[in-house]
């Protein structure tokens, strides 16, 4: 069934998010380029990133990028309307998300902020569940 693919890619997503832990403070005041556009593989030459294929599907293809506290994922997507469903299912695992046409590139803050430097995009926030003292939703 098609729908399963897309799937996977909010599972590896909260892997890595698991892996990394909470965003830090910080995403600096440098100047946003015009967002970039292209295939997952442009995008990535643009990130700096030698990315590292998981999911290769009609509607989605998306890989890891990074190492350590720098990794993150990078996500393209066939429409729109599939970015949108992947990054509000996404949202519930928390996280930050740097937003462009037909892609997405989840992280740290520091990470996303600092793709944003290369990639351009805007900034989104996932949903926090449970304890602490952060409030769920978009920064700002």
């Amino acid at each position: 069934m098609r729908l399963t693919r897309p799937m996977l890619a909010p599972a590896a997503l909260a892997a890595v998010l698991a892996l990394t832990g909470c965003g830090a403070d910080g995403g600096g005041g440098a100047a946003v380029p015009e967002t970039a556009t292209g295939s997952l593989e442009h995008l990535a030459a643009e990130a700096r990133c030698a990315p590292d294929l998981q999911t290769d599907a009609d509607t989605v293809r998306q890989a890891l990028c990074g190492t350590g506290e720098e990794k993150y994922v990078l996500a393209t997507f066939a429409t729109d309307r599939g970015q949108r469903e992947w990054i509000n299912t996404a949202k519930d695992y928390g996280g930050y998300y740097l937003v462009g046409r037909k892609w997405v590139a989840v992280g740290h803050e520091d990470v996303v902020a600092d793709l944003r430097g290369r990639l351009g995009g805007t900034l989104e926030r996932g949903v926090r569940h449970g304890g602490g003292g952060h409030s769920a939703g978009h920064g700002g």
